[in-house]
């Protein structure tokens, strides 16, 4: 299979945490409470205990590790537009978009309340671009009936270059599926990608599955492993039904093939 691309974009999204930006780890010490360790950090206990997989505000345990959301949330006021609020927040206007689901022609109101960047999280947005030569190789073997995938594979293929993970060729409406539990920090189109649901799951670990012609989901969804994320679509360029499906740990991509199945 050799695949050539148009340019290729994708904004990679975390709850409020990009690709690139380094985690903000907590660790809980004596008399610390959930909603305490929030207000620290001014993101939200809800927030908080969802990125965390805390199902029970009360049973915090000394030592635990948590991930600190990189988003607050922001109200805008009279006269504010999407690009002085990016700017006070130190975020791209895309990115401040691509975080909120806003469309191009999106009007803001006072009153609006908008995720951004949380002071001192690092975080920004790397726009990763493949240009149209740019093929996609079968560098290692191809599919290990073993494993389990977002759709019947019939065919794997590695990519190379900027943009490291697999394609996999599948039948036209079928059902994607998450591998892991997680929460949906990004559903929508990307440009070259189709519809893609990024899942981001405790541990650091970011999912992507892009190539749907429907999403099922949609930002801030809880899924767990086997939830249909969409439906597979028709690659512009290819003509074929293929998902592009990248994971990263923290900033590092990972093999897909070895990544966590749960």
């Amino acid at each position: 299979m050799n695949v050539r691309y148009g340019v290729l974009c994708l904004v990679l999204v975390l709850w409020g945490v990009m690709v690139d930006a380094e985690e903000t780890v907590h660790i809980v010490q004596r008399g610390e409470t959930i909603y305490s360790i929030a207000r620290s950090y001014s993101v939200k206990s809800e927030d908080l205990m969802r990125l965390n997989g805390i199902t029970d505000a009360q049973k915090l345990q000394i030592g635990r590790r948590l991930t600190i959301p990189s988003y607050i949330e922001y109200r805008v006021t009279r006269g504010e537009t999407l690009y002085s609020i990016a700017r006070q927040h130190e975020m791209t206007l895309q990115a401040l978009r691509t975080i909120n689901n806003l469309t191009q022609n999106y009007i803001l109101k006072e009153g609006d309340v908008l995720r951004v960047s949380r002071p001192g999280s690092g975080a920004k947005v790397e726009l990763v671009e493949r240009p149209r030569s740019a093929p996609v190789q079968n560098t290692e073997k191809q599919r290990d009936t073993s494993l389990r995938w977002p759709v019947a594979a019939q065919e794997v293929v590695y990519m190379t270059g900027k943009l490291y993970g697999v394609v996999l060729k599948g039948e036209k409406s079928e059902a994607v599926k998450s591998l892991t539990p997680g929460t949906i920090v990004s559903a929508g189109p990307y440009r070259g990608f189709g519809r893609v649901a990024i899942v981001q799951v405790t541990g650091g670990y970011l999912y992507v599955y892009g190539g749907c012609e429907s999403l099922s989901v949609k930002t801030g969804d809880r899924v767990v492993s086997g939830t249909e994320l969409g439906r597979l679509g028709i690659d512009a360029v290819s003509k074929k039904p293929q998902l592009f499906f990248l994971v990263y740990h923290g900033a590092t991509p990972i093999d897909p093939a070895k990544a966590p199945r749960t």
